[in-house]
């Protein structure tokens, strides 16, 4: 009764009776692809009212609903049960239809239409980044280990990649037994005559060519507005491989934030006022763990009072701030974190954020989910 008399929001959905099949089938599609539901038969959808259904329109609802959900594709699993509703000494009875958040999204019709959600509506998917991300948050999906439009070997730098080869196996590849062509193929760094995207981030000659979008952009501000427009240093866009915006980024921290005396010699540099270990562990997670499905850049603000990392990309999987906190990780980008592995101070083991924290405990994490994007700010004593 509560339910019902909240009316129609996001994850419920009232039916006076059974819908058509192609109505039922995009509203189960679109719970599936968001995060589940609940579909009301025998509710008036127009004014919350109960009528009831009979016993008969029960058992032939609940057969249809079945074979609808059959029809999906991949299948969907729905559950159904009958709740009994006294009014006014009448017993209606509603068939309560429960459908589950989807494990293998995206969902779609027997068309190959694809539905979500949007608030109590749903609505055609459309977009393509927008679709693959569904198939990146079933596991079904990579951007990483996708091929690079326009891309062949001639784009990967060889000395770069045998350099790393040596660094992962103590010899080279010809050591093996290997062509250079066949290392790249052993290591998924080339596939169908294409470099993979990790590939190419990782030992591209010049990887924003192709993708101009994964770059860092960096700015110091006056004061503490993102939109201020007075910029202690001209923005700057750092490019080339992964290995080499980590040091850009890196870089960047080490001249433009504050140093201190903290009992070192009175010639020496000092330490940087916030714990360097805090920085390379969040700024190597934002490069391994990002969304290469969105065309953003990772983003370093460094205001007055407090400094931002912003990553493309929510926590995947479902994950919390709270399980990131505990080391808990969900690899987004698997070939990334493998190359980086080798190549950055990153153990891929989920211990980087708690390390972080250690050093760093006011580290305040944001998964904005709205936004699509992951945010760490870390307050800066203001002088």
């Amino acid at each position: 009764m509560d339910i019902i008399q909240d009316g129609e929001i996001g994850g419920v959905q009232f039916k006076e009776k059974l819908p058509q099949a192609n109505s039922m089938s995009h509203e189960i599609v679109a719970m599936s692809n968001s995060i589940g539901g609940m579909i009301l038969l025998g509710i008036n959808d127009k004014t919350g009212e109960i009528a009831g259904l009979s016993p008969e329109q029960i058992e032939y609802a609940d057969r249809k609903i079945a074979e609808y959900a059959d029809n999906l594709k991949p299948v969907v699993y729905v559950s159904t049960e009958v709740v009994r509703i006294t009014e006014a000494d009448t017993v209606k009875r509603i068939l309560a239809v429960h459908v589950p958040e989807g494990i293998n999204k995206p969902y779609k019709t027997a068309q190959g239409e694809i539905y979500i959600k949007q608030g109590s509506n749903k609505r055609l998917m459309t977009d393509n980044s927008e679709i693959l991300r569904r198939f990146q948050q079933s596991g079904n999906l990579s951007a990483d280990e996708m091929e690079v439009y326009d891309t062949s070997i001639d784009d990967v730098d060889e000395q770069c990649f045998s350099d790393y080869f040596v660094r992962e196996f103590k010899e080279a590849f010809q050591a093996k037994g290997l062509s250079y062509e066949e290392a790249l193929r052993a290591k998924r760094v080339l596939k169908n005559e294409r470099v993979v995207l990790a590939g190419l981030l990782f030992f591209g000659k010049h990887p924003q060519n192709t993708k101009p979008a994964f770059t860092i952009k960096a700015v110091s501000f006056f004061d503490n507005d993102l939109a201020a427009t007075m910029y202690r240093t001209k923005p700057e866009d750092f490019k080339g491989t992964i290995p080499m915006l980590f040091k850009q980024g890196m870089d960047f921290f080490r001249s433009h934030l504050r140093h201190a005396q903290k009992g070192q010699d009175f010639n020496s540099v000092g330490i940087l006022e916030i714990s360097e270990v805090a920085l390379i562990e969040l700024l190597q997670n934002a490069l391994v763990h990002r969304d290469y499905f969105k065309n953003s850049p990772i983003r370093l603000f460094l205001f007055d009072d407090r400094l931002e990392i912003i990553s493309p990309g929510k926590l995947p999987n479902g994950l919390s701030v709270e399980d990131i906190k505990y080391g808990n990780p969900a690899i987004r980008n698997n070939q990334i974190a493998m190359f980086g592995s080798h190549t950055l101070p990153y153990s891929g083991l989920g211990s980087g954020l708690k390390r972080a924290i250690k050093e760093q405990p006011d580290i305040e994490f944001i998964n904005d989910v709205e936004g699509q994007q992951f945010i760490v700010k870390i307050p800066r004593e203001q002088i």
